[in-house]
This record gives C-alpha cells, sequence and structure tokens, in this order.
C-alpha cells in the first residue's frame, strides 16, 4: 500500500519561472547576493554579507565540502561525430577516491551523448599532460535505461583518471542555463570551501561565501561543520510522473566523520543546513541511525536510506536524534573506523517530519522539482508565499541566482 505521501501531485508544487529571472552567471561578488528571510511566516529580505545578522544564538552552519569534476569528456568517431561521456557515478571501483586515483583503467556509469550514432567500437580521445600524448579509450559495456556502463583505458600509468579529467573534461554547469561553460564556470562554479572531489553538480547554497564571510561567522561565535555529499546529475531531474510515486530518486553518496557526528549531536536543535545536500545528508544520518537500531550489525548494502524509509518505516517515537547518531558512532566503534561512507536516495516531501535540520540556506529552485517538494515540506504552504516574494521582488533564481534563509 502507497504511503499517503506517494500520492502527492506533483502539479500542485509549480509556479511559473521566466526564462529571464533564471541567473545565467553569477554577480562579481559572491555575497553581494540577495538573501530572503523566513521565519515564523514572515518574509523580509537582506544582502548575503549580512547573514551572521540573522542567524540564531549558536548556531552551527552544516556545510557540503564536495568538489565538482570535470565529468564530461567529449570523444570524436572517425565519421567526424561527437560523442559526449558524462560521468555520473562510479562503477569499479564504485568508491570516489578510488576511482579517480585509478592510473590504468575504470568503469563510470555514464550519460550518453548522441548514443545513436555510437552503437559499437572504442572511442579514443588524445589527452596531452605536460607535453605528453595519452590515449584515452571508452568502450561501452551494457546500457540500462538513460545511463551506459563505460569502461575507460588509457596508456600511461603515471597520470591518474582525476588528471585526465583536469586535463580534457568539462565543467558540467547546469543544463538549464543553455550555455555552454566558459573559463570562469571553473571557479565561480565551485564554493570556495570545496575539497572532496565527485560531484557533477555543484551544492550551490555555498556558492555565496567568501573566505571574508566565513572569518566573519568565526568571529562572532557561530560554529562550522562539514561533511560529503557528492551531488548527481539526478538533482535536476524533472518529476514528469503526475504524483511523486512515479519519480525514482537518484543514489548520492555520502561521507561523514566521527567528529563531525558527535559535533552535530552535541549541537542538536541549532542546526543550519548549507543547501539541500546538507540537509539530506543530515536527515539520512537519523535514518542510518534508525537502521542499526533495529540491526546493529548491518553490511554496508543495508545502510543505504531508500527513497520511501521515512514514510514506509517511521521512527519510533522514543527514537530521539541523539539516540539515532549514537547508534551511528556505536557502528563506526565496532567497525574500528572514524568515518561512516554510504548511500541516500532520500525523498524528503510535504509529510516529512526532520529530525536534525533546525533551518536552512538554499537556492530557489525549480517548479515540480524534488529540491521544491523539499522546500514545501520544511516551509508548509509557506513555500508560495516565500517564491511569490521572490519573484515580485526580482530575485534570481537557480544555481547561480540568489538564495533564503528558513528557519
Amino acid at each position: 500500500m502507497a504511503a499517503p505521501v506517494q500520492h502527492i501531485r506533483i502539479d500542485d508544487y509549480s509556479y511559473t519561472l521566466p526564462d529571464g529571472r533564471i541567473a545565467k552567471f553569477p554577480l562579481p561578488r559572491r555575497d553581494d547576493s540577495r538573501l530572503l528571510l523566513y521565519r515564523g511566516g514572515e518574509t523580509g529580505e537582506t544582502t548575503f554579507k549580512n547573514l551572521p545578522d540573522y542567524l540564531p544564538d549558536g548556531a552551527l552552519l552544516v556545510f557540503n565540502n564536495t568538489r565538482v569534476i570535470q565529468a564530461r569528456l567529449l570523444f570524436r568517431k572517425e565519421t567526424g561525430a561527437r560523442i559526449e561521456l558524462f560521468c555520473l557515478e562510479p562503477a569499479f571501483p564504485c568508491d570516489y577516491a578510488l576511482i579517480l586515483q585509478q592510473t590504468s583503467r575504470c568503469r563510470w556509469y555514464c550519460m550518453v551523448g548522441n548514443a545513436k550514432r555510437w552503437k559499437e567500437g572504442t572511442l579514443s580521445l588524445t589527452v596531452a599532460i605536460d607535453g605528453f600524448p595519452i590515449q584515452l579509450n571508452a568502450e561501452r559495456k551494457e546500457t540500462a535505461g538513460d545511463t551506459s556502463l563505460v569502461e575507460f583505458t588509457w596508456d600511461n600509468p603515471s597520470y591518474t583518471f582525476a588528471d585526465l579529467l583536469d586535463a580534457a573534461g568539462q565543467l558540467p554547469i547546469p543544463p538549464y542555463l543553455h550555455r555552454e561553460t566558459e573559463e570562469s564556470d571553473l571557479k565561480t562554479y565551485q564554493t570556495v570551501y570545496s575539497k572532496i572531489k565527485g560531484s557533477v553538480a555543484a551544492p550551490t547554497a555555498g556558492l555565496h561565501f567568501t573566505p571574508e564571510l566565513l572569518s566573519c561567522l568565526d568571529a562572532k561565535g557561530f560554529g562550522r561543520e562539514e561533511l560529503t555529499l557528492h551531488v548527481g546529475a539526478g538533482t535536476f531531474k524533472p518529476v514528469k510522473s503526475d504524483t511523486i510515486a512515479g519519480h525514482d530518486m537518484h543514489t548520492e553518496f555520502i561521507s561523514v566523520t566521527r567528529a563531525s557526528i558527535e559535533r552535530i549531536k552535541a549541537n542538536l536543535g541549532r542546526i543550519i543546513a548549507v543547501g539541500t545536500t546538507s540537509v539530506r545528508t543530515l536527515e539520512s544520518l537519523y535514518y542510518t541511525g534508525l537502521i542499526l537500531s533495529a540491526n546493529p550489525d548491518a553490511s554496508p548494502a543495508d545502510l543505504i536510506v531508500g527513497q520511501w524509509m521515512p514514510y514506509d518505516a517511521p521512527a519510533a517515537p522514543d527514537l530521539s536524534a541523539a539516540k539515532a547518531l549514537d547508534y551511528v558512532l556505536d557502528y563506526l566503534d565496532r567497525r574500528g573506523t572514524n568515518t561512516l561512507v554510504t548511500a541516500t536516495r532520500i525523498m524528503i516531501a510535504p509529510g516529512y517530519r526532520f529530525h536534525i535540520v533546525r533551518g536552512m540556506l538554499t537556492n530557489f529552485h525549480q517548479p515540480k522539482s524534488t529540491l521544491l517538494l523539499l522546500i514545501a515540506a520544511f516551509a508548509g504552504e509557506d513555500w508560495r508565499k516565500i517564491y511569490d516574494y521572490a519573484l515580485t521582488h526580482d530575485f534570481r533564481f537557480l544555481s547561480y541566482g540568489d538564495s533564503s534563509l528558513l528557519l
């Protein structure tokens, strides 16, 4: 029997977004962007650089430190046909850190552009690094849905796959910008605190922060913590079914250290997530703890948070966020590791009960998107008030647009 949330009609979470309101480029200075303020049903605005003046006392901001990789590789067949391979998710090795350090071969799940022109055969591309030509080959092994399993091989073990992407790949800016990647995007489409390579899309709420603003937060006594969720291209996937029951959430990989989990636990009630990716990670931590509360010896595969888990297996009334995080910490103890590495497909939609997040910073999202559903889950029907304010007050939308603080 479907959970009530699955009957949500996506048409009820739509609005008219004129193309002219989509920010095609960022502002010259990141923290000059506008910040919509929402608290207790009231809306207002300020400039993003004034964020510290509006945060609750003792707030701990949680940032996603993922870094966008240059995941688009362009090959040409001997016929001249252009084939684009968009590396979405590691297949072998299935760990981002490991696959990027491979020195001869690796396999990725890829989106294939112009796939009809590549029915068989091996694609080849000459990549120049440090003046040395390296031949990169791509062979399609199998296809499932809109993705293909592609094996990459190259003929110089002195260079890693990360080196090849840096030399030959293109940064995958969002498709709704309707433009080619420019040199400036290599800097502006990364957060200033990005560290861990693996995303194919930026955690865009973080794009507004500057080193100066981060220093100001520190000076005013606000806490900062980091975790990692590698953002997949599925974040841009619109909901095409009438109800959200027909939408398959994409899998995203999570990495959170013991120290971060302990600090999050110590600051429950004061957690402000920077971006929807941080929201998804933090809330998934709760459900990881819920899984472990029922099965302390769960395997890593058992810890993946399913799309409908929050609705099919609601938390026991006595499982607080603190207890859930204790189960995760105990799991790390027994495994002798300091980092939780898992994945999530969590769907946060109206009807969801938040366990860890008390506020969020987030940009303005596309109509009929799972990200808009997440905002509606947090703000209730006031999501319409928030978006009406942004539309009528000339806010800039989507990845390079303005931001909001929702409390």
